[in-house]
């Protein structure tokens, strides 16, 4: 048919039932890639192919065929006002011409298709990072028609949707994407709305190559100093500033990636501070053994020296009078001594500094790596136990 002659008297500014029924619009999609999704700017950059169709009965002619016309002539036809919700960014590819494809049914029946590059918002929740499932919307909604002027409708359900089981993320595995329709309330009116919804899961593999992995060797790597004696002051002080250094320049990496999302607790954080918590915890357990070590041997040389002038002291710390108890390191019975009230109670609190010390003086400075060797490993493993089944299971 002449189309100039369907075009007879057609006014492009008034939809199809201009006054009667709303128009029914039908909708398919056809996602050809997903080329990045950011955690940072909490987006995802799609191309789609996006069908519409309708049905305009002043565009019927006679016949059984169907007419592709030239892209340039839907300047001179009604096209739904669809825009994409959430979009950041969108353009029309228009290499060599504008990507619109205009095909016309004889029953009056349009479809319209573009190629459309757009930049979506995606909110996402990073504390599961990087176990973590997002889930992103894609929404096409009517602007200016309302519920009243235009109906929005997927074509076949789920069916409508193709090209996104078949996409490959760098990072991610789409899990499941289903169709849904609804509608957008707003103060102008209620607006119909197509969404597509799909889930995409993060691939771990890389991230235990490249962070749990490390990390737990320079835990294991601390471990070593608990084999070598605390006589050997450099080698164990340097295997403990080696991991403390290796695991920080670690977790700086490990954040570089998502600098502007560090308001997150991420579960990478997590598992990076507990492997820092280790690695400082045994170069700690060297410090506490070695200082006690010191203190120990110390305390022994006067002894061997000069035994008999600290058994005169010993003898004479019991005749002394309450004026040097400050100088004395025993317990003194304060009930015996004849003093005034505060003395006494000068002399009770020293017998209790004394008391608390002694628990927490270590009397074999050789126990602390022997017991540090069991019990380093076996907090590390349980730790792990809690720290993968909450982040995988809950």
């Amino acid at each position: 048919p002449g189309f100039e002659n369907l075009t007879t008297g057609y006014n492009k500014y008034l939809r199809p039932y201009f006054g009667g029924e709303p128009v029914q619009i039908a909708m398919s999609l056809d996602i050809a890639s997903i080329s990045s999704i950011s955690e940072s700017d909490m987006d995802y950059t799609a191309t789609i192919y996006l069908r519409q169709r309708w049905t305009d009965p002043r565009l019927v002619f006679h016949g059984n065929k169907s007419f592709t016309l030239d892209a340039r002539l839907v300047e001179l036809l009604w096209v739904p006002d669809t825009y994409i919700v959430e979009s950041k960014k969108s353009f029309l590819h228009d290499v060599t011409v504008g990507n619109r494809l205009i095909r016309l049914f004889s029953n009056g029946t349009i479809l319209y298709a573009l190629r459309i590059t757009t930049t979506v918002a995606c909110n996402m929740d990073l504390s599961k990072y990087p176990m973590d499932t997002q889930t992103c919307r894609l929404q096409l909604e009517s602007w200016g028609y309302d519920e009243n002027d235009v109906i929005f409708t997927w074509l076949r359900g789920n069916d409508s949707v193709h090209g996104i089981e078949k996409l490959r993320l760098s990072q991610y595995t789409v899990e499941h994407y289903y169709t849904l329709v609804s509608k957008s309330q707003q103060e102008t009116g209620n607006y119909p709305r197509l969404i597509l919804q799909f889930e995409l899961r993060r691939n771990v593999l890389y991230f235990i190559l490249e962070t749990y992995v490390p990390s737990t060797l320079l835990v294991m790597l601390s471990w070593v100093s608990f084999w070598i004696t605390l006589d050997s002051v450099p080698a164990r002080t340097c295997i403990g500033v080696t991991t403390v250094l290796s695991m920080t320049t670690l977790m700086i990496g490990s954040r570089s990636s998502l600098s502007k999302t560090n308001c997150f607790i991420k579960a990478i954080d997590v598992y990076l501070g507990i492997c820092f918590s280790f690695i400082f915890g045994a170069l700690v357990e060297y410090a506490v053994a070695h200082y006690s070590s010191s203190q120990k041997r110390t305390a022994k040389a006067p002894q061997e020296v000069k035994p008999d002038l600290s058994s005169s002291i010993a003898s004479y710390k019991g005749k002394i009078s309450f004026t040097s108890i400050e100088i004395s390191s025993d317990n003194v019975n304060c009930s015996g001594l004849t003093m005034k009230t505060h003395e006494k109670i000068k002399c009770f609190l020293r017998n209790k500094m004394h008391r608390i010390i002694g628990y927490f003086t270590i009397q074999n400075p050789s126990n602390v790596d022997h017991y540090s060797k069991m019990l380093f490993p076996l907090f590390f493993m349980l730790v792990n136990v809690f720290y993968w089944a909450y982040y995988l299971y809950f």
